[in-house]
């Protein structure tokens, strides 16, 4: 009895002396923690404090990137001797990689001790998202329960770290990392070309850059939220309770217009959050926040994050999920608007329509959609005149043609094409002096018919009078005949009038033959108006129909004419088939016009409503298009 005691005695005076240096090991980190001048410093002690926490702890390790670069260094171990951390390296290195916590057991080298194998810890640091260290630890055996609580107290111990990252990092670098991050996460919405797909890894890629539990992605359904993607769970249940939960608590925030954070982490003006409350109750959370989706004035949809129990969202990150929030709206709605259907779209339209119509804003589109009605209802009921337009030219009632009587040739032309003459004056001559020669041949050869006449007469030679007689009556004939050519040679007026056409002017000495039409000569003042009427609009024109007529020359005077004969002929002018209508002018109206003169006529139909007068040619267009295809 008395050889035991003094063993036992012993063993507790060891055990008292180091529970005694671990307890001023531990008061001395603690001081060191408060008081640290390095980074250094603060995480050597932070695994004291931490190591201190989770209990069990052999090995323990802090890795932060280097200010500048993309490497990664250790700047802090527990226990501060050299030891071989291999597996503590890659268990850390590959949270790194990862982005995700690790808690594994560690392979023994003692097949007697792989009953109670040693774990290995690692959980990555996050700065706005990005990955910017490592806590790595390994630890003693214990049940699964305490592994649980010990990565929660490295989960949140790892806040002060996060805390010492953020106080020493560079303002305009955290603002570019939190612009890179929201434009890696609108990447993520674009690179996939479904909805489905596109946000279901966009929900994804949240929870992992944020270090969310859950983030699920809303979209508005009539007057209904109705959960679209859950992150890491590409197939869920619609009809669960959580998701229910979630569809209230993202109902909640599109009611209020407003982002509600739930618990509050700063003090705005107050939202109601019963529905993030009782999502929280659902779900075992500690923390959820939803941020409405809106493109333009219109709520699209909404996003709910979520964060496991012993973390909640800091200011920060809830500035980054707003930003992404803001942006991923638009494009939400771009990619909804895309693979919804023909009707689905028209009802949508229909709808945004009816509230701007009707809403409290919007005035311009509420003065524009009266002036559409009263503009509709204007035409539907106003009655305008139906005229039918044709193109017209304007033609001489009579026009007579002067032609060449004889084969000869142009001595003289005073007057042309577009000059008045009067009946009998001179438009042109012909050379006469081979008929003034045959004139003189003829005369001297009846003269000696004459001659010959008498001295037969004398010898009273009764069969040669008789031969003679008739020379005589031959030559007198040819006579008279080159005289009435010579009479024609001079081409005069037949009347008073216009001469429309015919040149000789530049044709003095050129040979003409016998019947060419050398001018044409109209009456002044009787002229017709020639229309050439579509055979779309033939069929509403009538004889006696009254029109008026305005010619290219003179476009700001219209000269009234009535329709005097319908022709049933008609003639092809660039794919359209035209209809001759002749119409006369009224009594003094042609005294400025002149033949040839061509222009637009339009032909007094009757009163009809405007809107038919507007429409009919597509209406009978359609008629014939379907009658076409109709069997």
């Amino acid at each position: 009895m008395s050889s035991v005691t003094p063993e036992i005695h012993e063993t507790l005076e060891r055990g008292r002396v180091a529970d005694l240096a671990s307890r001023r090991t531990y008061e001395q980190a603690w001081r060191q923690f408060a008081q640290h001048q390095s980074i250094e410093e603060f995480c050597s002690s932070w695994l004291v404090i931490q190591a201190h926490a989770i209990g069990g702890a052999s090995d323990g390790v802090v890795v932060l990137l280097k200010p500048g670069t993309n490497a990664f260094a250790p700047v802090a171990f527990f226990p501060d001797t050299p030891r071989d951390r291999s597996y503590l390296a890659k268990v850390s290195e590959r949270a790194l990689q990862t982005g995700q916590g690790i808690l594994e057991p560690r392979e023994q080298s003692d097949a007697a001790d792989a009953h109670e194998p040693r774990y290995q810890l690692a959980y990555p640091l996050r700065l706005d998202g990005e990955v910017r260290g490592v806590v790595g630890f390994e630890l003693d055996w214990r049940p699964e329960a305490e592994l649980q609580t010990a990565m929660r107290e490295v989960q949140w111990g790892s806040c002060w770290l996060e805390v010492l990252l953020r106080r020493r990092a560079d303002p305009k670098e955290v603002e570019m990392l939190r612009l890179k991050l929201a434009l890696d996460q609108i990447s993520t919405l674009l690179e996939q070309p479904s909805l489905k797909e596109s946000t279901t890894a966009f929900t994804t890629e949240l929870a992992t850059r944020l270090g969310c539990d859950r983030v699920t992605l809303g979209l508005v359904e009539g007057r209904r939220v109705i959960v679209t993607a859950i992150s890491h769970s590409p197939m869920f249940e619609k009809r669960a309770n959580l998701v229910r939960a979630i569809e209230r608590a993202m109902e909640e925030a599109i009611d209020q217009e407003e982002a509600v954070v739930y618990p509050p982490v700063r003090d705005d003006r107050p939202v109601v959050a019963r529905a993030h409350e009782a999502l929280l109750v659902e779900s075992e959370a500690s923390s959820a926040a939803t941020f409405p989706l809106v493109h333009g004035e219109r709520v699209v949809g909404a996003l709910t994050f979520e964060r496991a129990a012993g973390h909640r969202f800091e200011l920060p990150t809830l500035e980054i999920c707003e930003a992404v929030a803001s942006v991923a709206g638009p494009i939400i709605e771009l990619k909804q608007t895309n693979e919804t259907s023909l009707p689905a779209h028209a009802a949508r339209s229909a709808k945004d329509l009816w509230e701007r119509l009707f809403g409290p804003d919007h005035p311009g589109v509420k003065l524009a959609a009266i002036g559409v009605i009263a503009l509709a209802a204007f035409i539907a009921f106003a009655t305008g005149e139906f005229r039918v337009s044709a193109d017209s030219m304007v033609e001489g009632a009579v026009q007579r043609a002067v032609t060449a009587p004889i084969n000869g040739f142009v001595k003289d032309a005073p007057l042309r094409a577009g000059d008045t003459v009067r009946q009998g004056q001179v438009i042109a001559r012909l050379d006469d002096r081979d008929l003034r020669l045959e004139r003189a041949r003829l005369q001297s050869q009846r003269e000696q018919f004459v001659n010959q006449f008498r001295e037969a007469m004398g010898k009273r030679e009764r069969a040669q009078v008789q031969i003679v007689s008739a020379q005589i009556a031959q030559a007198e004939a040819q006579l008279a005949l080159v005289e009435e050519q010579l009479a024609r040679t001079t081409l005069v007026a037949p009347f008073d009038g216009l001469i429309v056409r015919g040149d000789l002017s530049q044709s003095l000495g050129s040979p003409i033959e016998r019947g060419q039409v050398l001018f044409e000569v109209a009456p002044l003042e009787d002229y017709r108006v020639v229309l050439r009427v579509d055979e779309r609009d033939i069929a509403h024109v009538e004889k006696g129909q009254r029109g008026e007529l305005t010619v290219t020359s003179m476009p700001g005077d219209g000269f009234a004419f009535r329709v005097d004969r319908i022709t049933p002929v008609n003639m092809a002018k660039e794919g359209r088939n035209l209809f001759r209508v002749e119409a006369v002018l009224e009594a003094g109206a042609g005294a400025r016009l002149r033949p040839g003169m061509e222009g637009v006529g339009k032909i007094h139909i009757d009163e009809r409503k405007l809107v038919w007068i507007w429409t009919h040619g597509l209406t009978d267009w359609v008629r014939l298009w379907m009658w076409s295809w109709l069997p």
